[in-house]
């Protein structure tokens, strides 16, 4: 008789923990399950994408010549990130919230001009600079604003390029460019939008002063 009786306390202690273990499993998973639930809450949201774009050329009535390479710009590092720049005041730099562009400055614009001297068809061969073209001219660039001035309300872009003649390694030619676009507001689609416009006067310029020279 008492042998029955401890083996039916034994079942009976042995559904109570497993209830207690069941709880405790129970207990653990809604915790997950919250904590998962929170950190989906707490995602930031990914920030707006934006491109540049290359503008289009009347069809020029001269003959296609010359060979050119196109090197990778050269920038400060503030600026040659995929941020949008806002300059605030004189000395500041600042981005644009929620805001970037699709690839590193840089190499955006690297795309763009090769991009722009190849809708103006004025070469008569365009890459870039590790391509395998036998090249007569490399085209050298440096970026020093490519920004929003909040203080004008304006977009500027500055391009330094330089050509240089790859038979003898000299700078053929020279010239800074600039171009300017007026911001609606501070914000990814005017930002970018007045930046690809200003981009637009400067592309277009120095693609007509490069194949004047080459």
């Amino acid at each position: 008789m008492q042998s029955r009786i401890s083996q039916s306390d034994e079942q009976k202690e042995g559904i109570v923990r497993g209830r207690g273990a069941g709880v405790r499993v129970a207990s653990v998973a809604l915790a997950a399950f919250l904590l998962g639930g929170c950190a989906l809450l707490s995602t930031p949201t990914p920030p707006d994408t934006y491109t540049l774009t290359a503008p289009s050329f009347t069809k020029s009535s001269r003959a296609p010549r010359g060979l050119l390479v196109i090197a990778q710009p050269t920038a400060i590092s503030a600026i040659d990130s995929e941020r949008i720049v806002a300059r605030p005041a004189t000395g500041e730099i600042t981005y644009v919230q929620e805001s970037q562009w699709s690839d590193g400055l840089t190499r955006l614009l690297q795309a763009r001009i090769l991009e722009s001297f190849e809708n103006a068809s004025r070469l008569s061969a365009v890459g870039r600079v590790g391509d395998r073209l036998s090249s007569d001219f490399q085209l050298a660039t440096d970026v020093r604003s490519f920004e929003v001035d909040a203080g004008s309300g304006m977009a500027v872009v500055e391009i330094s390029a330089k050509i240089i003649n790859e038979r003898n390694g000299r700078i053929a030619a020279g010239k800074i460019f600039r171009g300017t676009a007026p911001v609606g507001a501070i914000n990814g689609a005017e930002a970018s939008r007045a930046l690809d416009t200003a981009l637009h006067q400067v592309l277009r310029d120095l693609v007509e002063w490069t194949t004047s020279r080459i």
